[in-house]
C-alpha cells in the first residue's frame, strides 16, 4: 500500500479524498487513494479495507518499507516510522527535504490510534477557521500520529494512502 503526499500543502479546508484521487490518476497511478485523514463518516484506522490491513507492507512511492503493515501504523505507538525512508508526494518529491512544504507536519485529525478527534479535525476539514483546531503531527518526531493541535488556517502537508491493492 502507498502512502504518498499531496503535491502542495493545506489548510484545514479541503477536499482531500478528492485530491488524492485526482492527483494519483494526473501520476498515473490506477488504484484508489483515500486521504490519510479522519473524517465525519470514518475513523482514520478503517480506511484501507480489511482484507488489506495486515499482510500488505505500507512503501513510498519508490517501494521503500514504511511500515510493516497499516495495522502496525495504530499500535498505540503513534504510527513511528523510520524518518530516513523519505515520504515522496504525487510529483516525486521529498516532503522531509523539499521547500514546497515549509512546515513538515501532516494533518490527521485522529488519536494515536486512528480514532476521530471530532474536536480537532477542522470541523470535518471544512474550514481554515484560525479558531478551529486540527490534529497534526510534525515529522520530525518520526510518528505519522503525534497529538498536537493546530489552528486550521495552518497549511499543511496532506498525505495518502492507497487504500484497495489492485
Amino acid at each position: 500500500l502507498h502512502l504518498v503526499a499531496l503535491n502542495f500543502p493545506f489548510s484545514g479546508d479541503m477536499r482531500a479524498d478528492f485530491q488524492c484521487f485526482q492527483q494519483a490518476r494526473l501520476a498515473g497511478l490506477t488504484s484508489t487513494y483515500r486521504a490519510f485523514l479522519s473524517s465525519h463518516l470514518q475513523d482514520l484506522a478503517t480506511v484501507v479495507r480489511k482484507m488489506d490491513r495486515y499482510h500488505l507492507p505500507v512503501v513510498n512511492l519508490k517501494g521503500e518499507t514504511l511500515f510493516s503493515n497499516w495495522e502496525s501504523i495504530f499500535d498505540g505507538n503513534g504510527g513511528q516510522f523510520n524518518i530516513h525512508v523519505p515520504i515522496y508526494s504525487f510529483d516525486g518529491r521529498n516532503i522531509m527535504t523539499d521547500s514546497s512544504w515549509p512546515q513538515k507536519v501532516i494533518w490527521h485529525g485522529s488519536t494515536a490510534n486512528g480514532i476521530r478527534l471530532v474536536s480537532n479535525y477542522c470541523e470535518a476539514w471544512h474550514t481554515a477557521d484560525m479558531g478551529a483546531m486540527g490534529q497534526a503531527s510534525p515529522l520530525k518526531t518520526g510518528k505519522l500520529l503525534d497529538q498536537k493541535v493546530y489552528s486550521c488556517n495552518n497549511q499543511f502537508i496532506v498525505l495518502c494512502i492507497e487504500n484497495s491493492y489492485v
